[in-house]
């Protein structure tokens, strides 16, 4: 009893250190396009006039583009190169846009990427992704009721996160599923995520309407 009292206190801990942390000034700050250089409004307005400006609640839709491409115009090549890549993993990939919705959820959640979470949750959702699903995901537990393929988004993504590798029967199920372009566009999804969600958490990226943070931490 004393254990388990022990692990909900430090638990509330966790909780009102990731509270403080949204109060937090981002550590990059949010460069108006009138003090860009050449190269970070090329960038910007590349970002800006391309597909993601298509999306309702986009933060590319901002006067000036907002995380991670913020942090990233610190860098214009890099900045640049990284979008680019983000365009085909978001509007082109071979997943389907509720698979490669649910890989990106998996990986703000093996970050406790708030920013991630609260930008793709409902990108998730309407890309066909059960809510309830969304909801065991975030709690860190195994999603009940998962579809078959989505089942194997899962089981791939964790053991990548996880284990650094994956099993030859997990392969053998993303293969059988996906085909080798579908591995390599889920590989690619995971770890592009992976730097979003390093990005947005060393930014201190705030969650919009200072709301509760949508991820309590996961024990390690």
């Amino acid at each position: 009893m004393k254990f388990r009292f022990g692990v909900f206190v430090f638990s509330l801990l966790l909780l009102a250190g990731s509270a403080a942390a949204q109060n937090e000034e981002r550590r990059f700050r949010m460069i108006p396009l009138d003090e860009m250089t050449p190269d970070q409004r090329a960038v910007a307005e590349a970002i800006r006039s391309g597909p993601r400006a298509s999306v309702a609640g986009s933060s590319a839709n901002a006067a000036t583009p907002g995380s991670p491409f913020n942090p990233w115009l610190r860098a214009p090549e890099a900045a640049d190169i990284l979008q680019r890549l983000g365009s085909y993993l978001r509007f082109k990939s071979s997943l389907s846009a509720r698979l490669n919705e649910f890989a990106i959820l998996i990986t703000a959640r093996d970050w406790t990427s708030q920013y991630e979470w609260h930008a793709h949750h409902r990108l998730a959702l309407a890309g066909g992704l059960n809510p309830a699903v969304a909801a065991d995901l975030a709690e860190g537990k195994r999603p009940a009721g998962m579809q078959e393929d989505e089942a194997i988004v899962y089981d791939f993504c964790t053991e990548m996160h996880r284990e650094r590798k994956v099993s030859d029967a997990t392969y053998k199920r993303a293969l059988d599923k996906f085909g080798e372009r579908g591995i390599i566009d889920l590989i690619a999804v995971s770890g592009y995520y992976v730097l979003v969600s390093m990005t947005l958490n060393v930014d201190r990226t705030p969650v919009p309407g200072d709301g509760p943070l949508p991820l309590k931490p996961l024990p390690r």
